[in-house]
């Protein structure tokens, strides 16, 4: 296997590099491509290109740059692709929506242009999505995999964009695609702007935990080794033209996960004297913010027999853990563009 990730130097690309080339039964090679916006971060792989320097290779490139990538497919003779590259802010998509519907519409147009004029070679277009899609849910029932689309942020609505053109061109151009949309992701790597790794760092410094409106939006929260796991099982066993939902059977008020991120840094740190609740802080909601998201997973558990493996204890403990473990990235990607951004949003 000749393996394209795109955006592989992102949070859940990283993961997802990490996970296959230390699995003991994948021989093929990986080739990175990722533009290196703000949240990618090519460092977080220094370490799997020098143990797999045979099989991994990086290049740093646009996705919407139909020449270069082109070349890429034809240097490395791209067999499969996994999609992973977006812009995927919500909040970052209300202020600046140019770069999502440029990244994630434009980009994943021209990633499908090129596959269809090699699809003889290619076995699989996977392409990532998310839940938010599908827009609000109401205090019951959950996503399903034909749960129609109403997306609310420019971010939603370019990945809904995206996942309507990925299907199209299985179904105009037999191209051989399949498309996960998977619930909330947490765990290692995942840039500090997002809301886990955001309330252990502000929660370890003493800072204010903002919490949008009430706190009572749900969300199904995975930890991001599973759905690595869901994501190879796809791309392996998954049927053309199929999408599968990928959530972690944890469904969680924000109020009540920030409370277990204080609780479990409480435990971590003990100089806290487990204060850390303390620091919530509600902020004004943010425009069109989702009340609830709740993925039914039933047909990737029956069809692919995969079940999330890790509680959302176990995760929030691991996750806390390798934060505190890693303060020197942390300060390292929060320099710069994000740390004015992240200032001007929670002044």
């Amino acid at each position: 296997m000749n393996l394209l990730v795109t955006g592989g130097c992102g949070f859940i690309g990283t993961n997802f590099i990490r996970y296959l080339l230390n699995k003991s039964d994948f021989s093929g090679r990986i080739i990175n491509v990722d533009q290196l916006t703000y949240a990618g971060n090519p460092e977080n792989l220094t370490d799997i290109e020098k143990t797999f320097s045979n099989r991994y290779t990086f290049i740093q490139a646009d996705i919407c740059d139909k020449k270069k990538m082109t070349a890429i497919f034809d240097d490395h003779d791209i067999d499969t692709v996994c999609h992973f590259a977006a812009e995927s802010h919500v909040d970052r998509s209300i202020v600046s929506p140019d770069n999502f519907i440029k990244t994630n519409i434009m980009g994943t147009f021209a990633l499908l242009e090129i596959a269809k004029n090699r699809k003889n070679r290619l076995t699989r277009f996977h392409h990532i999505s998310t839940d938010e899609v599908y827009g609000s849910l109401g205090k019951d029932g959950y996503f399903v995999e034909t749960t129609p689309y109403q997306p609310s942020s420019p971010y939603s609505a370019s990945k809904a964009s995206s996942d309507h053109l990925v299907r199209a061109y299985h179904t105009t151009y037999n191209l051989p695609v399949t498309l996960s949309n998977c619930s909330n992701n947490y765990g290692p790597y995942q840039f500090p702007e997002k809301l886990i790794p955001l309330m252990i760092l502000n929660a370890v410094e003493g800072n204010p935990l903002p919490v949008y409106g009430d706190g009572k939006n749900i969300r199904d929260w995975l930890y991001v080794d599973d759905h690595c796991n869901a994501i190879w099982e796809i791309i392996q066993h998954g049927k053309d033209g199929q999408t599968y939902n990928v959530g972690g059977d944890c469904e969680l008020e924000n109020i009540k996960l920030v409370e277990m991120i204080c609780d479990a840094i409480d435990n971590r740190i003990k100089s806290s004297d487990g204060k850390s609740r303390e620091l919530i802080t509600f902020v004004k909601d943010r425009p069109g913010h989702d009340q609830r998201y709740a993925i039914d997973a039933t047909k990737i558990k029956t069809e692919l027999d995969w079940t999330p493996k890790t509680s959302i204890e176990t995760g929030l403990k691991q996750t806390v853990k390798w934060y505190l473990d890693h303060m020197e990235w942390v300060n390292h990607v929060r320099s710069g563009e994000y740390q004015s951004w992240i200032k001007k949003q929670y002044k």
